[in-house]
């Protein structure tokens, strides 16, 4: 495949899973961290507000989920209770890869902890520091769009075995702009970054996200890390590396 040119895109916007970091990596380090460490730092934490905030909106959420009949883990009264309440439906919520808000911003304190105290640090494939120095000489902004709260993936790309990235990047985005599969969100994000949507090139692994930044007007490229990835139809340019990219 030759070379894909990125002439006269003025902002690089970019998924994080599967893109710029291995999956594995997510699913079960960072996944993996969380579920591991969910009790100790709920209980450890209990009485900080930000903590106790999540511990709400677990609970709020909980609600929804009975409504909804999904069968959700018993919501125990008392603060005690409560807390291993929290437990049980955090790691239920896990299980189900659900992408709530509460468990998301949970989860971000969780990892934010685990990154400043040595024991995580920020995985990207090697393309992707030489993807950043070369979009930085050309001139164009590199911004970040991913379900993961705008803390983890600050941490994420500050603690990476290539150094501090996220000096490089000029913006993150999280789902409280909106959902991915979405079009307005990628609206938002042009709005709030000042360029219209045409000059924006959106990579991502998932063709629905690619989709949605579409209808928006953005250019769109399909990253594919993956050998076993079935992507005939997505319609969509593809790559396989960042290096491929001009």
């Amino acid at each position: 495949m030759p070379p894909i040119e990125e002439t006269g895109i003025a902002v690089v916007l970019l998924d994080i899973e599967g893109t710029t970091t291995p999956v594995d990596f997510v699913y079960r380090t960072l996944f993996g961290y969380a579920r591991q460490n969910l009790s100790t730092f709920l209980q450890k934490g209990s009485e900080e507000p930000e903590v106790r905030r999540c511990v709400a909106g677990l609970k709020a959420n909980h609600v929804l989920d009975q409504q909804a009949a999904q069968n959700p883990p018993e919501w125990l009264t008392g603060q005690r209770s409560e807390i291993d309440s929290a437990v049980r439906y955090g790691l239920w919520l896990m299980e189900c890869d659900s992408k709530v808000g509460p468990l998301k911003a949970l989860q971000g304190l969780i990892w934010q902890e685990g990154y400043r105290s040595g024991m995580l640090r920020g995985e990207v494939f090697p393309d992707v520091p030489r993807a950043f120095d070369r979009w930085r000489l050309q001139g164009k902004e590199i911004s970040i769009y991913s379900s993961g709260i705008t803390l983890a993936q600050e941490m994420l790309f500050r603690t990476t075995a290539f150094g501090d990235l996220s000096v490089g990047i000029r913006a993150f985005f999280d789902t409280r702009i909106g959902i991915k599969t979405s079009p307005e969100s990628y609206t938002k994000i042009a709005s709030i970054s000042g360029h219209p949507e045409n000059r924006f090139l959106f990579y991502s692994d998932a063709i629905g996200e690619l989709d949605a930044a579409r209808a928006a007007g953005m250019q769109t490229m399909l990253v594919v890390r993956s050998l076993k990835a079935d992507v005939r139809a997505s319609g969509h340019a593809v790559i396989q590396s960042f290096d491929e990219v001009t």
